[in-house]
C-alpha cells in the first residue's frame, strides 16, 4: 500500500464524498445527466438510498462510482470533474494500481510491446483459451472483442517514410497521432499523412508519448504528468521550428487543448501577467479575444476557480501556450478551404454513411469540420447521427474492464440504435475509441475516420464507381 501522501492532500473517501455532496446538493446533473451518462445516474442513486436508509455508502460502492466517470467531457462542471480525477489519484496513492488496470491505462507500453511480435499475439489472442487468459490477467471483460495487432504501427511506418525529419520546407504541421492510430490503426495515421500531402502540407511526426487522457482516466498522476512534460516540450519545439500544430484524435485533442487548459489561467503565473490584484481573479475571454477579462472577487470563487492539482508543477503558461497552437486536423483541413487552399478535386464517394461527432470533439467547441470536408465529396450521402448528449460509452480503456463493460455497452446500445435506425452501409468518426464500440455492438457496419474517406476521394481510381469505397475495402 502507498502511504506517501501530502498533509495537504485529502484521502479518497474525503475527495469522492466532496463530489457527492456538491452535485447532490446541486441536482442539475440528476435530469441532465440521466440518459447519456454512467457516473451522475449512480451518484444520485446512491445518496437517495443512503438519505432513505440512513446507512453511510460502502467503500465498494465509493470506488465503483468512481469507476464510472469516464472523463467524457459532458458535464457541466469542470471543477467537479477535476475533483473526480483528484479521488482516482488519491485511490492510487492509497491502494496502488491493480496490474490489469495498470495494462489497460499504459496504452503506449502496451501497444509497444504487443507490436513487438503481432504474430504471435494476433494467433495467441485467437486461441480461446490463451485469449481468456489474458483477459483475465488485464482485468478484461471475456465478452469484450479484442483489436488485432498491426504488422508494423504507424511510427514505424512514419520512421521508414522520412517523416520522423522535420521537413526543410514550409509549410509544415508536426502531427501528435496518439495511441489508438500509433498502435491499433495505422491506416488513420497514414490517411492523415496522406490528406495533408496533398494540400501540399509538409509532415513532420515528431518523438510524442501518449497524451495522458488514459493514465489520468485511472488516477496515474505522476506518469500522466511525465509524459505531458515530454509531449509539452516537443511539440512546442515544433512550433517553433514553423510547424503548425494538428491531431487527428479528438481525445488527445480534448486532453490536450482543454484539460491541460482548464486550470492554467487561475495560476499565480497566468494572474501575474493578466495584471490580476491581490483580491481579484482576471478570467480570459476566450470567445471574443483581444486580451479581454472578466474579474471575479478571490474571496468568493477562490475555492473553485483555482489550477488542476492533477497538473501540479507542469509550467502553467506553456501548457496554455500549447492548448492554442494545437489544431484538430478536421478543423485545419476547413481553414485550409475557407482560405481557398484545399485541394478540392475529390473524386466520387456514393455510399450512404452515416457520421457521428464524438465527445471529446464536441467539448472543443471547434464546430463541425469534418462533416463540412466530407460534405464537399461529390455524390456522398451522409447523415448525421447524435444528438449533443449522446455517447459511445466506451471510454477508452475503461470499455474492457470486466467492471465496466456491460454499463459501457448499456450506454452504447442508445446510440448503436440510431446508428441502425438510418440504415447505412458505414459509420463515420473520428474518435478511435467509439471505432471499437461500434464494432463490438454493429459488427456487420464498417467504422472509418473521416481521414480515411478524404484519402479515398483523393484517388483517381475512385470516380464514379458505386460503391466502391466500403465494398473495396476490409471491415476495419
Amino acid at each position: 500500500m502507498n502511504t506517501r501522501a501530502s498533509k495537504n492532500q485529502k484521502s479518497f473517501h474525503d475527495m469522492i464524498r466532496q463530489v457527492i455532496e456538491a452535485c447532490a446538493d446541486c441536482d442539475t446533473c440528476r435530469f441532465l445527466m440521466d440518459d447519456s451518462c454512467l457516473f451522475f445516474p449512480e451518484l444520485y442513486r446512491l445518496f437517495d438510498q443512503e438519505k432513505q436508509s440512513g446507512q453511510a455508502l460502502t467503500d465498494n460502492q465509493l470506488q465503483r462510482l468512481t469507476d464510472m466517470c469516464t472523463v467524457c467531457g459532458l458535464c457541466p462542471c469542470p471543477d467537479i470533474r477535476a475533483d473526480i480525477m483528484e479521488a482516482k489519484a488519491a485511490r492510487v496513492r492509497e491502494n496502488g494500481m491493480p496490474l490489469g488496470v495498470r495494462l489497460l491505462a499504459d496504452a503506449e507500453n502496451t501497444g509497444k510491446y504487443a507490436g513487438c511480435l503481432p504474430g504471435l499475439a494476433n494467433t495467441l489472442l485467437a486461441i480461446t483459451p490463451a485469449a481468456s487468459a489474458a483477459k483475465r490477467l488485464a482485468g478484461i471483460a471475456q465478452a469484450r472483442k479484442l483489436p488485432g495487432i498491426p504488422n508494423r504501427n504507424f511510427f514505424v511506418l512514419a520512421r521508414r517514410k522520412g517523416l520522423t525529419r522535420m521537413p526543410a520546407q514550409s509549410p509544415k504541421a508536426a502531427y501528435f497521432a496518439g495511441c489508438t492510430a500509433g498502435y491499433l490503426f495505422p491506416v488513420v495515421g497514414l490517411a492523415a499523412v496522406d490528406v495533408l500531402e496533398q494540400n501540399g502540407i509538409q509532415v513532420y511526426v515528431p518523438p510524442q508519448q501518449c497524451c495522458g487522457m488514459p493514465t489520468l482516466a485511472e488516477g496515474a498522476q505522476r506518469l500522466t504528468r511525465m509524459r505531458v512534460r515530454k509531449n509539452i516540450k516537443t511539440l512546442l519545439d515544433a512550433a517553433a521550428s514553423g510547424c503548425d500544430l494538428v491531431c487527428s484524435c479528438p481525445t488527445c485533442g480534448f486532453f490536450m487543448k482543454i484539460l491541460l487548459k482548464e486550470g492554467a489561467f487561475y495560476s499565480g503565473a497566468y494572474q501575474e501577467t493578466a495584471g490580476a490584484g491581490a483580491h481579484e481573479i482576471r478570467i480570459p475571454d476566450e470567445k471574443t479575444g483581444g486580451g479581454k477579462h472578466t474579474s471575479v472577487q478571490k474571496s468568493m470563487y477562490g475555492k473553485i476557480l483555482k489550477d488542476n492539482p492533477c497538473f501540479s508543477g507542469i509550467d502553467p503558461m506553456a501548457r496554455i501556450d500549447l492548448s492554442q497552437r494545437l489544431v484538430d486536423l478536421g478543423g485545419y483541413l476547413w481553414n485550409l478551404h475557407q482560405q481557398d487552399r484545399l485541394n478540392t478535386d475529390l473524386g466520387h464517394v456514393t455510399d450512404r454513411m452515416v457520421y457521428f461527432a464524438p465527445c471529446h470533439q464536441r467539448e472543443q467547441n471547434i464546430g463541425s469540420p469534418y462533416q463540412n470536408l466530407l460534405a464537399l465529396i461529390p455524390g456522398i450521402d451522409l447523415e448525421r447521427v447524435g444528438g449533443a448528449m449522446d455517447c459511445c460509452g466506451m471510454g477508452g480503456s475503461l470499455g474492457f474492464k470486466k467492471s465496466f463493460h456491460a454499463d459501457s455497452l448499456r450506454l452504447g446500445q442508445q446510440l448503436a440504435d440510431k446508428i441502425r435506425g438510418a440504415s447505412p452501409k458505414a459509420v463515420v468518426t473520428e474518435c478511435l475509441s467509439c471505432r471499437l464500440q461500434f464494432r463490438h455492438l454493429m459488427p456487420e457496419l464498417s467504422v472509418f475516420h473521416p481521414l480515411e474517406i478524404l484519402q479515398r476521394a483523393y484517388e483517381k481510381n475512385n470516380v464514379r464507381h458505386e460503391g466502391c469505397f466500403v465494398t473495396a475495402r476490409l471491415k476495419s
